[in-house]
């Protein structure tokens, strides 16, 4: 196990080897631990990883989500001081972790950005349609998501893992009641390889009883959303909402299940995106309602 020393004189010695300031490196630990690796290395230039073999298959894991052609740079142990070898991952693909290592990856090709409203074609195909990337975008700034949040997405498959990616130590909790969408849930969480998504299949006492309570709640409206609301509000009566709809008549009924729930600073924005198709002729996707509020003022 890697303690405060340990990692610093790593972060030295990369930072001295590679002539790049220390603040320029981004550090995870992920001995005995799941964290979002590979959202990490996609996001970030340089990485010091430090890990142990309860991720023995790490190196197999980053070649198969893309990184194969990466510099990587690793030793064993828990100080600077031994052999420290240089390979490209794919080269190392079978290699198993079997002690402390400590891993260093750089990839100047990388954008380090926040990146909102991911193109449709990057999640898995599936039975799920999913809302359009510019609207996403605008859903994902709504939610206002930071680093250790805790958020329920109620059939919100692309919600989730673009908020899993911000909330990087904090849980995602991905309501799916149906079958096919679930199944495309999981295919998402492994193809983006975010670890801190928890899947249930319903928003029963039982269900929620077996994740973190969250501060905010994205629901994708149906006509259960009074009950839905209610039992979350049992859970956090601070919870914050976005309700996501294209049905008139739950748009009208919000403002009333709002004042029933003493929910405040209700808002509704419609968001309309029109794009031009192949023809050069604008097509306007569907234009979803957000509502937003909650009992704080």
């Amino acid at each position: 196990m890697y303690n405060n020393k340990n990692m610093l004189d790593w972060l030295g010695y990369f930072a001295d080897r590679m002539c790049v300031s220390p603040e320029k490196i981004k550090l995870l630990n992920i001995c005995n631990k799941d964290k979002n690796v590979v959202p990490t290395i996609d996001t970030h230039k340089r990485v010091l990883i430090f890990t142990d073999d309860s991720h023995e298959d790490l190196f197999y894991e980053l070649w198969e989500k893309g990184f194969g052609d990466y510099e990587m740079w690793y030793a064993e142990g828990c100080a600077p001081g031994g052999e420290v070898k240089h390979v490209q991952i794919k080269q190392v693909l079978n290699q198993k972790i079997k002690a402390s290592t400590v891993v260093y990856i750089e990839n100047e090709k990388t954008r380090e950005s926040v990146r909102y409203g991911m193109k449709n074609d990057m999640f898995s195909s599936g039975s799920v349609r999913y809302v359009g990337n510019e609207i996403r975008a605008v859903i994902m700034s709504m939610l206002g998501v930071d680093t250790h949040d805790k958020i329920l997405a109620l059939m919100a498959e692309s919600i989730v893992i673009e908020a899993a990616i911000t909330a990087s130590e904090g849980t995602i909790i991905a309501v799916e009641p149906d079958a096919g969408s679930r199944r495309s849930m999981e295919e998402n969480v492994d193809k983006f390889g975010v670890h801190n998504v928890k899947i249930i299949p319903d928003m029963t006492e039982e269900s929620l009883s077996k994740v973190p309570v969250p501060r905010l709640a994205f629901i994708v409206a149906n006509h259960y959303l009074e009950s839905d609301m209610e039992r979350l509000l049992k859970l956090n009566p601070s919870m914050q909402f976005v309700i996501y709809t294209l049905d008139l008549s739950i748009l009208a009924n919000c403002k009333l299940i709002f004042d029933k729930l003493g929910i405040k600073n209700f808002e509704a924005t419609q968001i309309t995106v029109s794009k031009t198709n192949k023809e050069h002729i604008f097509v306007t996707q569907p234009s979803p309602w957000l509502i937003t509020g909650s009992r704080e003022d």
